[in-house]
């Protein structure tokens, strides 16, 4: 029967008798858990940060009438020709309406889905923004801004101004930051709009929007859907994009494929739209983590080194602790056992050291004009990540530990004392 409590004091004296080896020991795990905390956890909250910034902006499926050309040329139409190899130059788009056919009817139907966690109506107007002699090309998207609100982020890319204001103003503007800095407007200030058929309109600068992305927020503004109905002098159900959100994103794909077979319109998953982000975003999660790893490995190298070397010094009490009656096992046991302190002594300490770096780094000042929301560097505080970190600290100060105290079990003790 295994005798745990002389086991772990032998252990224990070895490890105090060896203080500087035990403490670098202990050091390498305390500074390798340490390093693949802070590391990880800061790379996956910008990681997060980033990933939100892209795709909180984009619906789960996104529906729309899309300009292509027409799948039948009038050549097809002539029986003559029929067998014939027909090539056709300069394919023009056919002519179609941008307005989704039957948007009402479609977006009732989305919100009676299980599976759907809001439909937004939109209506996007190609524009110029008049200040003076300043003219700029851009978008007027008309929405319905508290239904935005609900179902993205939108809210916190408003900068000054409210949604409130922009739902009580028929007249009213969410103004993109580019658009507004470039024309030197501010909310309560005015901004006229002409429409491509020259018509022009007065709007009131309720809030300023700036998503973070210069290229949007130099084109793009919000009014209400039915202001910007009234501008196009379009009916109330001319819509052009039906806005998704879903409770499950995984059936995105799958419920895209139905809309377009069950309306005839173009669906496309937030997958399709975002797949080059989706792969840039892959890419860094598999460099954070192959870093965190090989932090982690090192670490239990030390070990290994350490413990290896620390054997070599005891060769001698091995020998003793054989000739007076421990067994192999025994041996192996106390040297198993002082790996096991050094990894739960490093790991505990790696983990208050990487959640202290994390906290510091947490409150940070990080202030950029491109995203006005955050004001502190993204740090992800996931649990997960520091039941890694202690896992593997166990785990490779186990193997560490185990490779050379299973080559203190086999030691002969006759040749040790012999000297031989």
């Amino acid at each position: 029967m295994i005798n745990w409590k002389v086991i772990l004091s032998i252990a224990k004296t070895h490890l105090l008798t060896k203080i500087k080896s035990t403490a670098t020991a202990t050091l390498g795990v305390t500074f390798g858990i340490g390093a693949y905390i802070t590391l990880v956890s800061f790379m996956t909250g910008l990681n997060t940060m980033l990933d939100d910034l892209i795709l909180n902006q984009t619906p789960h499926i996104h529906i729309y009438n899309e300009i292509e050309p027409s799948s039948q040329q009038p050549i097809a139409r002539y029986k003559q020709f029929e067998d014939a190899f027909n090539v056709v130059h300069s394919v023009k788009p056919k002519e179609s309406q941008l307005k989704i056919h039957n948007a009402l009817p479609i977006l009732n139907y989305l919100k009676k889905d299980a599976n759907v966690k809001g439909a937004t109506p939109q209506l996007r107007a190609q524009i110029f923004y008049l200040s003076g002699s300043i003219e700029l090309g851009g978008n007027l998207v008309g929405v319905d801004i508290m239904e935005e609100i609900r179902l993205s982020n939108i809210r916190d890319n408003i900068v000054e101004g409210s949604p409130e204001a922009l739902k009580n103003n028929d007249n009213g503007v969410l103004l993109g930051s580019g658009l507004a800095k470039k024309m030197s407007l501010s909310v309560g200030d005015r901004v006229q709009i002409s429409t491509v058929s020259g018509a022009i309109f007065p709007l009131k600068i309720v809030g300023i929007y700036q998503s973070g992305i210069a290229e949007i927020d130099n084109i793009q503004s919000f009014a209400n859907l039915k202001t910007v109905q009234r501008i196009l002098g379009k009916a109330k159900n001319y819509i052009t994009d039906i806005n998704i959100k879903l409770f499950d994103i995984g059936k995105a794909a799958f419920m895209a494929v139905r809309l377009e077979k069950q309306y005839g319109i173009k669906a496309t998953d937030i997958n399709e739209a975002n797949a080059q982000f989706e792969t840039g975003s892959n890419i860094r999660n598999l460099i954070t983590y192959a870093v965190s790893i090989t932090l982690l490995i090192v670490a239990g190298f030390g070990i290994y080194n350490i413990l290896n070397m620390l054997i070599y010094e005891k060769m001698k009490d091995i020998a003793i602790l054989k000739a007076t009656g421990f067994s192999g096992k025994d041996v192996q046991l106390i040297f198993m056992s002082q790996a096991m302190l050094i990894g739960t002594v490093g790991g505990v300490f790696g983990l208050l050291v990487g959640f202290g770096l994390s906290v510091v780094i947490d409150n940070t000042p990080f202030n950029t004009e491109a995203l006005p929301t955050i004001t502190t560097y993204p740090v992800n505080f996931n649990l997960g990540y520091y039941l890694i970190g202690i896992a593997f600290a166990l785990l490779s100060t186990f193997i560490a530990g185990y490779l050379p105290s299973n080559k203190a079990r086999k030691i002969d003790p006759v040749r040790i004392i012999r000297g031989t």
